[in-house]
């Protein structure tokens, strides 16, 4: 997951608390340091590590434990709260009105991902039932809009543009004024800025004067870590910044000092970049990121896109995976469903308990494999699908050859069945013994299931 290397180390440092007979001033400094030294090592910024540790240290010496609370629960919950200050807060949507037109402009430096994010959102908001429209203004760039147009061409969003056009604002204010009365949202993309480069700051300013977006977009690189703080500030002098989007968080092991860079100029980051795909894109909560830094999952932000994949719940679904009557048939629901929302990894990153990674047994459920394992069930018997333990040798053979794979691989993907039979017997109880709110029968069946379809199987008896 996006800053799990700072999740562990904070998690690690928390498990010291849940495994001590009593806190004393001496746990709690030793907490201060690791949770200090986790920050640093996640580019936060000194400043920023210092204060968020004494504060830790403070409150949990000197605040009265709510009634019936353990001090180790009391203790997380001021670590977890001190976290969600320093990205920002309360979680914030972008200036939306339903029914009426919206102009949003984004702005930021070369290499940002900029023109990538805008055809990303376009995306997320089509998904949500929005009507979004691209806007290439940048002439700076060779192959900017085709680059733009590709992006809308994948999730059939439309994108205006012109590459022999050499003003920026004129292609501002005709791409409104193509878009305005058929679409929603209109997202307009500009050339990349640097700090230093005041003239190029100064277009900026004027195409926002002109065309008067609801709101202006600031991409940043999170790669840049706490220099992203100077950035910021720098695109915030030119023009008023509405929100911050932060890219690349998913490779970059200075994500931590970006975040809380950003949230400390007070422009709100609402988007995160967790991946290259046009649906690696996350809204930000602060409550639900710090919650599945330190493994305690994010049920809401999970439900939100189970929604934005378009996948209804299955009541009868619902109730074989809480028994644990899980089949074949099941788990091919299931990894349509991944399909549609990402991969195994970002959705158990959801769940509380599997935030720091995949389960043991689960590491082959990669999105290659998974489509070969899939193409094994659809050589399967109904009977096969429904009952797993009746695929021996012959079978075995049959099913390899039907589908184009070996005896070894369809062994594998029964090995991951049982794996993942035997994490979801567990789940429930897991999600109880962790005090969260478990969550209701359609909600467990949105997350797991869906109303996808078995695979089409093989009629007929074993040959």
């Amino acid at each position: 997951m996006v800053l799990g290397k700072l999740g562990s180390s904070i998690s690690n440092a928390l498990k010291k608390l849940v495994g001590a007979g009593t806190i004393d001033a001496k746990l709690i400094r030793e907490l201060k340091n690791d949770l200090m030294k986790a920050l640093l090592e996640a580019d936060v910024k000194l400043e920023i590590a210092i204060e968020v540790s004494e504060r830790v240290e403070k409150r949990a010496l000197k605040e009265e434990l709510p009634p019936g609370i353990p001090r180790q629960k009391h203790v997380i919950k001021i670590v977890h709260d001190e976290l969600v200050k320093i990205l920002g807060g309360k979680a914030q949507k972008l200036k939306i009105t339903p029914g009426k037109l919206s102009v949003l402009l984004f702005v930021g430096i070369q290499g940002s991902g900029k023109t990538t994010v805008v055809g990303k959102l376009g995306s997320w908001l089509s998904k949500r039932g929005m009507k979004p429209a691209l806007v290439c203004t940048d002439t700076d760039r060779p192959g900017a809009y085709e680059q733009l147009k590709q992006l809308g061409d994948q999730t059939n969003v439309p994108v205006y543009g012109n590459p022999k056009e050499k003003s920026s604002l004129k292609l501002a204010r005709d791409g409104i004024l193509e878009f305005q009365k058929s679409h929603e949202v209109i997202l307009v993309d500009t050339a990349g800025r640097h700090k230093e480069e005041t003239a190029m700051l100064k277009e900026m300013a004027r195409i926002a004067k002109q065309i008067k977006p609801d709101e202006i977009v600031l991409v940043l690189d999170g790669t840049l870590g706490q220099q992203a703080y100077d950035q910021a500030l720098a695109f915030a002098a030119a023009t008023e910044i509405g929100s911050i989007i932060v890219t690349k968080l998913d490779g970059s092991a200075k994500g931590g000092g970006a975040l809380s860079a950003c949230a400390a100029t007070h422009a709100p980051i609402k988007y995160i970049g967790v991946g290259e795909k046009i649906g690696d894109l996350e809204r930000f909560d602060p409550t639900g990121f710090v919650g599945r830094l330190l493994n305690m999952g994010d049920l809401e932000s999970l439900i939100e896109s189970v929604k934005a994949a378009q996948i209804e719940p299955d009541e009868e679904m619902a109730k074989a995976f809480l028994t644990g009557k899980f089949t074949l048939r099941d788990m091919y629901t299931q990894m349509q469903n991944i399909g549609k929302m990402g991969s195994m990894s970002k959705i158990l990153s959801f769940l509380p308990g599997f935030s720091t990674g995949l389960p043991a047994g689960l590491e082959d459920t990669s999105e290659e494999n998974m489509k070969k394992f899939m193409c094994m069930m659809e050589s399967m018997t109904a009977d096969e699908l429904d009952n797993p333990t009746v695929i021996k040798s012959t079978r075995l053979q049959r099913i390899a050859r039907g589908s184009g794979t070996d005896a070894k691989d369809v062994k594998q993907l029964l090995n991951q069945f049982n794996q993942m039979k035997k994490m979801m017997k567990g789940m429930k109880k897991g999600l109880g013994r962790r005090g969260g709110k478990m969550p209701n029968m359609a909600d467990l069946a949105a997350m797991q299931q869906g109303g996808a379809k078995g695979p089409k199987v093989t009629r007929g008896k074993k040959r």
